[in-house]
């Protein structure tokens, strides 16, 4: 996969934060909210950065695995929350209309066809994922075509003006896939990253245990070492296509040189995906919130993320990180305050 996706360049993380430091205020004082302000500098290459308009794209796509038991909702719940979407219903559109972002609805895997209509980009790959506890998800082509229809849907959203980006997910069973998909890619236990998802009671939670420990050990003997194996191959046997449209929309997103913002535990795990077919995307990414999935912490862990939000969000649809953006506009208009030099205040 050819990306020219450009380092930071760390002489404008220095200059950003040299004059965050002789900003009108004391050294410090805006704790995170400075160190986010320097990074976005360095992201638009000036000293006064600025954000308008976002975007988000909510990927969506069904997963095989809900055969097992694994989910507190039918997967018929999927194409009609993409409705939901479409129409302006949902949290996502509530929360994107208070934080200034664009939805996009892309769908890249869900079972049956859509109606035809504005606001959906029609990208399918195949009705639905297979069951990850006895087949693989998707063969490695099929990933490469939902990875690149994400990436066609973020480009979509640059065009239209987008200054930050983040995905969402929409998928019935797809915090099942994160898991073992997250588990593969760390080399952890399944007990390490799984949830309760939406919230599944203690029967159905130990299935879903049972689930991600068996596609694990199917997907060990197909591919051997999961930490080290092709990520692309390994996101065939064990992820969704969603997931993969999500990594496709932070790759162009880093390509294009914005800033980029993850969501809950499945969109980091397409964030964390990304990375691993470019490392360079990590220096473009920023963490909206952290959820209450145990995995989440791991993957923000692993990505050296520190989340904006903390606020016992478990929904999807990439609403932590829209909620997020009013924080990185004011993390970047901090950066236009004057200095002690300018405002000629004394102590500078």
């Amino acid at each position: 996969m050819k990306l020219d996706i450009k380092p930071l360049d760390k002489s404008w993380l220095e200059a950003a934060r040299e004059r965050q430091n002789r900003l009108t205020k004391p050294p410090g004082s805006l704790g995170f909210l400075e160190e986010v302000g320097v990074r976005l500098a360095a992201i638009q290459q000036t000293l006064k950065p600025s954000l308008g308009r976002g975007a988000v794209i909510v990927c969506a796509a069904d997963h095989g695995v809900t055969a097992e038991g694994i989910s507190a909702y039918p997967p018929e719940v999927t194409p009609q929350m993409v409705l939901n979407f479409l129409a302006g219903g949902a949290a996502i559109n509530q929360i994107a209309r208070a934080c200034e972002a664009e939805v996009y609805v892309l769908d890249v895997g869900v079972r049956g066809e859509l109606p035809s209509q504005e606001g959906l980009i029609g990208a399918k790959v195949r009705s639905g994922s297979g069951n990850i506890a006895l087949e693989p998800a998707m063969t490695p082509a099929q990933a490469e075509r939902a990875i690149q229809a994400g990436m066609s849907a973020a480009r979509r959203a640059i065009s239209q003006g987008a200054t930050v980006l983040a995905a969402g997910d929409m998928g019935i069973g797809n915090t099942t896939a994160a898991a073992a998909l997250t588990a593969a890619l760390l080399g952890l236990d399944a007990e390490a990253v799984t949830g309760r998802g939406t919230g599944v009671d203690d029967q159905r939670y130990g299935r879903k245990l049972e689930v991600v420990r068996a596609s694990l050990v199917r997907a060990k003997n197909a591919v051997g070492d999961l930490a080290q194996a092709d990520p692309v191959e390994v996101l065939a046997q064990l992820g969704g296509l969603e997931i993969a449209a999500i990594a496709g929309v932070y790759l162009a997103g880093a390509e294009a040189g914005l800033p980029l913002v993850s969501d809950g535990f499945p969109v980091t795990c397409g964030a964390l995906l990304a990375t691993r077919i470019n490392p360079l995307v990590r220096d473009y990414l920023l963490a909206g919130h952290r959820s209450v999935e145990p995995g989440h912490t791991r993957q923000l862990e692993v990505l050296g993320l520190r989340p904006l939000l903390e606020l016992d969000l478990r929904l999807g649809e990439g609403t932590g990180a829209v909620l997020s953006f009013p924080v990185l506009r004011s993390a970047a208009a901090m950066l236009w305050m004057a200095t002690f030099e300018e405002a000629g205040v004394s102590g500078g």
